[in-house]
């Protein structure tokens, strides 16, 4: 069987491809881009698509979601987490480990890739670096990447103590897996709530100074210095950090980093209304960071887009802003904040943006994946920059509603992902017929 993507514009940063060409898959397989007869394919059976007006594009990959199973389904499972993950243009997405049953052995990776496998995208596990992510003792980390994990992190619970930081660095360097960390000195973040500032002043609530992820930023390249493991700072959210990394890299260090839609889209004013929703960590910053996490992604800075999904039920969100859960949902969104927001605004071209959500992700985790390099994995998202999304969080595929942005109308709607040559989400008609999307 075959299919053929005849007549989009084909974007794939990782070959220097942005023009417009037909796709061809095969068993699953990318098999060639460019100008294709579909007379000459007609001796074997297969579906010819007509994308005109729409982008092909490597499909997208996702380095921080939270997917709340095993221990807290009520709030997301992996299925409903990959199902919206497909809505939102994700093939790949990596499962953070701060699950109330944590991946610290073995057995909880090997459960989360199995459940994974059962969804129609690619649920890649990352394995907690201490036991319990309680930061005192290392797991077995060894263990773990044999069962299939492709990373580590104790993501929202990040080690405080240098020493077993440095062990774990180590261990990760030896297996040649990136160590993904989410920077913050919780002495300094203390029970902060916002963004510590003028805002934070007006409104009422404690506030978490920058330089509680700054310091941990800093800390954390020294450490990778050391030890020579990859470090990736997970969510970068103020100008401090920018700097940091900037720096790091100008020196050569083996060191990425990622930041997330909120960071470059909202600031700390958006808490002036107690909207929990606009409760996460890192809290959103001022006009002077996001603009600061604009250039940062200009320049190449900012490696990588990511979501940092964090689904929650209404239980935990719709309650004083001083005990709401930290996080907003991110897979069905954030696509059309990129493309409003960066690529609309002249941050970054369309190219630039998908470059972040396709092949550096793919490097970070070393997949064969984030291209449409021929006989690679028919990993598509298929899109139209220029469609009109408007934001309904009742219509979201995943469990969690917690997002701000609920209403906003955006550019940039998510036309079909297909997951090894098959569609995980949309249905786009043949030719022929009117090109529309029905939704699984």
């Amino acid at each position: 069987m075959w299919v053929l993507l005849k007549g989009g514009h084909v974007i794939d940063p990782a070959q220097g491809i942005d023009k417009a060409a037909d796709v061809l898959i095969r068993d699953g397989r990318i098999a060639e881009i460019g100008k294709i007869d579909v007379q000459s394919l007609n001796s074997d059976p297969g579906e010819v698509y007509d994308i005109a007006g729409k982008v092909v594009t490597p499909g997208l990959i996702d380095v921080h979601v939270h997917l709340r199973e095993p221990g807290e389904e009520h709030k997301e499972t992996i299925a409903t987490g990959a199902a919206a993950a497909a809505a939102g243009g994700f093939t790949s997405i990596l499962a953070m480990p701060n699950t109330k049953t944590a991946p610290d052995n073995r057995a909880v990776v090997e459960y989360v890739l199995s459940q994974g496998k059962r969804t129609p995208i690619n649920v890649l596990a990352c394995c907690a670096m201490t036991k319990g992510m309680e930061g005192k003792e290392m797991a077995e980390l060894g263990d773990m990447f044999d069962a299939g994990a492709v990373a580590v992190s104790d993501d929202g619970y990040p080690v405080q103590n240098a020493l077993v930081m440095r062990r774990v660095m180590e261990y990760a360097s030896m297996l040649g897996i990136p160590a993904l960390v989410h920077c913050e000195d919780k002495l300094l973040s203390a029970d902060g709530i916002m963004n510590e500032g003028i805002t934070s002043t007006i409104v009422g609530l404690r506030g978490i100074p920058a330089a509680a992820e700054v310091s941990m930023v800093e800390r954390n390249i020294m450490l990778g210095e050391l030890t020579g493991c990859h470090v990736h700072i997970q969510h970068v959210s103020c100008a401090g950090s920018v700097d940091a990394m900037r720096r790091a890299k100008a020196r050569g260090l083996k060191v990425t980093c990622e930041t997330c839609p909120q960071y470059f889209t909202l600031t700390d004013e958006a808490l002036v209304d107690y909207d929990t929703n606009t409760k996460v960590n890192p809290p959103l910053r001022t006009s002077a960071d996001v603009e600061a996490v604009k250039a940062g992604l200009a320049d190449g800075t900012i490696d990588i887009i990511a979501t940092d999904h964090a689904p929650h039920s209404a239980e935990d969100k719709e309650v004083e802003m001083t005990i709401a859960s930290f996080g907003m949902v991110g897979l069905e969104t954030a696509l059309p904040l990129v493309i409003t927001k960066l690529v609309n605004e002249g941050t970054l071209t369309l190219s630039q943006a998908i470059e972040k959500l396709t092949i550096a992700p793919a490097k970070l985790l070393g997949l064969n994946a984030g291209t449409l390099t021929e006989g690679a994995p028919a990993d598509i998202t298929i899109l139209d920059p220029g469609a009109e999304v408007i934001v309904d969080s009742s219509s979201f595929k995943s469990m969690g509603r917690n997002t701000p942005f609920n209403g906003w109308k955006l550019k940039g709607a998510v036309a079909a992902t297909i997951v090894g040559g098959t569609f995980a989400y949309g249905q786009l008609s043949p030719v022929g017929e009117k090109c529309e999307v029905l939704s699984r």
